[in-house]
């Protein structure tokens, strides 16, 4: 409890942070958001506070996870900018603390932390549901949550292709020529889509840009943008001829315009597929709407917090 909290800045949260890592604490963290077991993690929907003026809002997101001694918020600006702008869409930082006397423990960085636990939970929804096999995957948008779910989902599986697509050609190709060459720019969705395996969705799109008729059958989709109830990324046929999974089905009921919108079904949340009660229907279309827990962000910013500890206690 004694002296200030330690301050972790964004170049250390992305030394410390790995998949390899991350991903199975996930996993356990999402099983236990499913199970609704007070005992084991409280985390209520996430609060927003409209920035009216500015295009954007203010997000609260708070969780305890009592069997982990885990006590973390996580405080987020997100704004809807125009594609030409040079102001950040997102900005964010996590604080731990300490469930017993309430201190700050650290305060860190939270853009990478953002990005990546998104990521490697798309990651583990297509681990999940994607069809073993897998060759092709789509990524649509060119933003922090495009190149996070371009290392996560290549790190994780063996891809022959990557498509790449966004509303400014320049962009994509800027966007994959950083990749080293190892995907190809398209200029339009339908081309980017078309065949695709797996496809990501992560745009500022507030209206429908992934139209269900082009969507290979059995693919799966991870829906990362359109976090608000009056924004789309997906159409209606689409959502409504996939099997709809989500990390909080609350969260997708309150939050996720491409379902409440379309009028789709939650069949699963993620939790549930990994506790055995709900299955994968990988022989279907299927779509993950991500709206992001603030369990993730627990967990992920314990990994950093106790990576950082065992390296300045060797020092």
């Amino acid at each position: 409890m004694d002296g200030p909290p330690a301050v972790i800045w964004r170049e250390e949260v992305e030394r410390l942070l790995r998949y390899e890592d991350l991903v199975p604490r996930l996993e356990q963290a999402l099983g236990l958001f499913s199970r609704r077991d007070a005992a084991a993690v409280l985390q209520p929907v996430r609060t927003a506070v409209p920035l009216s003026k500015h295009g954007g809002f203010f997000l609260l997101m708070p969780a305890y996870m009592e069997q982990d001694g885990v006590l973390c918020t996580k405080l987020v600006c997100a704004y809807k900018r125009e594609d030409e702008s040079s102001l950040p869409a997102t900005q964010a930082t996590v604080m731990l603390l300490d469930p017993l006397y309430g201190n700050v423990k650290a305060v860190m960085d939270g853009e990478v932390i953002t990005a990546m636990r998104t990521a490697a939970v798309s990651a583990i929804s297509a681990k999940l549901l994607m069809r073993p096999g897998a060759e092709v995957l789509s990524i649509l948008g060119t933003g922090k949550q495009a190149r996070s779910h371009y290392e996560a989902f290549t790190q994780m599986f063996p891809f022959r292709e990557v498509r790449v697509w966004s509303h400014s050609k320049e962009r994509a190709e800027s966007f994959v020529a950083s990749l080293g060459g190892a995907a190809s720019a398209c200029v339009l969705v339908e081309a980017a889509v078309s065949g695709a395996d797996a496809i990501v969705t992560a745009t500022r799109s507030t209206e429908p840009l992934l139209l269900g008729r082009w969507v290979k059958p059995g693919a799966h989709v991870a829906a990362v943008g359109a976090c608000r109830p009056d924004w789309r990324e997906l159409d209606d046929r689409l959502m409504e001829e996939a099997v709809v999974y989500a990390d909080s089905r609350e969260a997708a009921m309150v939050e996720s315009g491409d379902i409440i919108l379309s009028g789709a079904e939650v069949f699963a949340e993620l939790g549930e597929v990994l506790n055995g009660t709900k299955p994968a229907h990988r022989d279907k279309t299927t779509v993950f709407k991500s709206l992001g827990l603030a369990v993730e962000d627990a967990v992920s910013a314990k990994l950093v917090f106790d990576q950082w500890e065992d390296r300045t206690s060797s020092v």
